[in-house]
C-alpha cells in the first residue's frame, strides 16, 4: 500500500517545485546492508593486498625507498620466467578458444543435440574449477611415468616418454592447462551462441547464403568480439596459475607466479620486497587483461541485447 502511495506521490505534479525530494532512507540503508560487505570484503582482499605490494616493491630491508628490486626485474631468469608464463598462457588460452568454441557449438547450438547441453554444462562447471594440486595429482596419475594411460599405451607398442613427449614439460603443463581452459570457455560461449539469432541464419539462407559464407560474413564478424574477450580471460587464468604447474614441475619450469613463491618462501632465498616486485608485474598484466575483456566484452553485449 506504502508503495502504491508514493508511486501515485511521484505520478502527480509537485505544488511546490521548490520542495526538497523526499530521501528514501528504507532504500538506502538496503543497498547498504547488501552491498556493504561486498565493498568491505573488496578493500580487505584487494585494494588494501595490492596497494602493500605496490608500496614494499619500492622498500628495501630497512624500509626506505629504493628502485632495486624493480630494476632486478630485468635480470635474465626473471625476463625468461616472465616469456615462459606468456607463452604458456597464450599456447592453452589460444588452444582452449578453438577447442571450447568447436565443443559448445557443437552441443549447445540449435542444431546440436538437446539432451548433451545440461550434462555438458554441468561438467563445464565443476571442470573449469578444478584446478591446483588435485587436478596435477589426477593427471600424474593418469599421463605421468607409470600412469593408467601411459602403462596401457606402453602395452599397446606407444611409448610417450620415449617419443619425446613429458607431463613435466612446457607442452606437459599445456594439455594440463586445456582441461580447465576448455570447459571455461564452453561456459563463457554459452551465452554468445544463445545470442545468434536464427532470423539471422533464416535471412542469409533466404538469400543465397551457404553456411560458409553465413558463418564468414555474419556469425563470425558477431562472435569475434566474444571470441577475443574470451581468449583474453582464458590468458589471464592462465597466468595466474600457481599451484598445478608448481605440483608438475617443481619449479624446474621457470614461470613467473612460481619465481614469486620462491622469492616469498625462502626455500632458497628470502626477499619479500623482490617478491611484492614481481607480483607487481603480475597485477600490471591482469589489470592490462581485465581491462581489454572489459572492452572486447562491452562490444560483443551489443549483439545479445
Amino acid at each position: 500500500m506504502d508503495q502504491i502511495q508514493d508511486e501515485f506521490a511521484r505520478a502527480m505534479p509537485n505544488p511546490n517545485p521548490n520542495a526538497k525530494p523526499r530521501i528514501n532512507w528504507m532504500e538506502h540503508l538496503t543497498g547498504i546492508a547488501f552491498v556493504g560487505p561486498l565493498l568491505l570484503y573488496t578493500f580487505a582482499f584487494l585494494i588494501l593486498p595490492a596497494a602493500a605490494v605496490l608500496l614494499g616493491a619500492f622498500k628495501d630491508d630497512k624500509g626506505g625507498l629504493t628502485l632495486e628490486h624493480v630494476r632486478a626485474l630485468l635480470e635474465p631468469q626473471y625476463l625468461a620466467a616472465l616469456q615462459n608464463s606468456v607463452a604458456l598462457s597464450g599456447v592453452s588460452a589460444i588452444l582452449g578458444m578453438i577447442l571450447g568454441f568447436l565443443l559448445a557449438y557443437a552441443v549447445l547450438s540449435e542444431r546440436g543435440p538437446a539432451w548433451l547441453r545440461s550434462p555438458l554444462l554441468a561438467f563445464s562447471g565443476v571442470a573449469a574449477n578444478f584446478a591446483g594440486v588435485p587436478l596435477a595429482l589426477a593427471f600424474v596419475a593418469t599421463l605421468g611415468t607409470t600412469g593408467m594411460v601411459t602403462k596401457l599405451l606402453s602395452s599397446l607398442g606407444l611409448n610417450l616418454y620415449q617419443n619425446g613427449f613429458s607431463l613435466f614439460s612446457f607442452s606437459g603443463l599445456v594439455l594440463v592447462y586445456l582441461y580447465f581452459q576448455i570447459p571455461l570457455m564452453v561456459i563463457l560461449m554459452a551465452p554468445a551462441l544463445e545470442g545468434l539469432r536464427r532470423e539471422w541464419r533464416e535471412a542469409a539462407e533466404n538469400l543465397g547464403a551457404s553456411r560458409v559464407q553465413f558463418w564468414r560474413y555474419v556469425g563470425l564478424p558477431i562472435l569475434a568480439p566474444s571470441l577475443m574477450a574470451n581468449t583474453v580471460l582464458l590468458f589471464g587464468n592462465a597466468f595466474a596459475a600457481y599451484a598445478t604447474p608448481y605440483a608438475l614441475t617443481s619449479g624446474v619450469l621457470p614461470l613467473l607466479p612460481l619465481q614469486i613463491g620462491a622469492a616469498l618462501s625462502g626455500n632458497v632465498f628470502n626477499d619479500p620486497h623482490l617478491g611484492q616486485a614481481l607480483a607487481l608485474l603480475v597485477i600490471f598484466v591482469m589489470t592490462l587483461t581485465m581491462f581489454a575483456y572489459t572492452q572486447l566484452e562491452r562490444i560483443g553485449s551489443r549483439w545479445r541485447k
